[in-house]
């Protein structure tokens, strides 16, 4: 697995952000948001759909993977949590998208979208952000299952780092 470091500054960049950190699991404990410094981050256990895809066929899991993966956004002004609270610090969230709604150009709200109907929405004044691979890779025997399609939409119950 290729390390990964990627900008986003448009919805377009967002995008494809989103698509590599569909079915990433993350604590509530490693998200924060930072006011005085107007910056969202979180570490995050990424699962390799690329990899997974060039696997297609294999039902032992023995080449799934997921990296450690940090995701940061800047020119955050406010943000919203719903069903997620910092008191659950140990709890895992499975995330879904991450999405943009335009505002005032260039602003809006970034939306990460988790299973279990949580989500965090941010503030921004404009798209600004990293994701970052930390190097650390492991194998997982579990596959992100999503019902009505190949890819689907939710992860497996205990895929947060098997």
């Amino acid at each position: 697995m290729t390390d990964l470091k990627l900008i986003a500054l448009d919805e377009e960049d967002l995008a494809v952000v989103s698509s590599l950190l569909q079915d990433a699991v993350v604590r509530v404990a490693d998200m924060t948001y930072v006011p005085a410094q107007k910056r969202f981050a979180a570490v995050l256990n990424r699962f390799d759909w690329e990899k997974a895809a060039q696997e297609k066929g294999s039902k032992d899991g023995k080449d799934y993977r997921r990296q450690r993966t940090a995701l940061r956004f800047d020119r955050v002004f406010g943000a919203q949590l719903k069903n997620v609270k910092p008191s659950f610090g140990d709890r895992i969230l499975s995330l879904l998208a991450v999405s943009f709604e335009p505002g005032d150009p260039p602003g809006g709200r970034v939306t990460l979208t988790f299973s279990g109907d949580a989500s965090i929405q941010l503030q921004v004044e404009c798209i600004e952000a990293e994701l970052k691979d930390l190097g650390l890779v492991w194998r997982t025997r579990s596959r992100p299952e999503h019902p009505g399609s190949e890819t689907g939409t939710g992860g497996k119950p205990g895929d947060a780092g098997s």
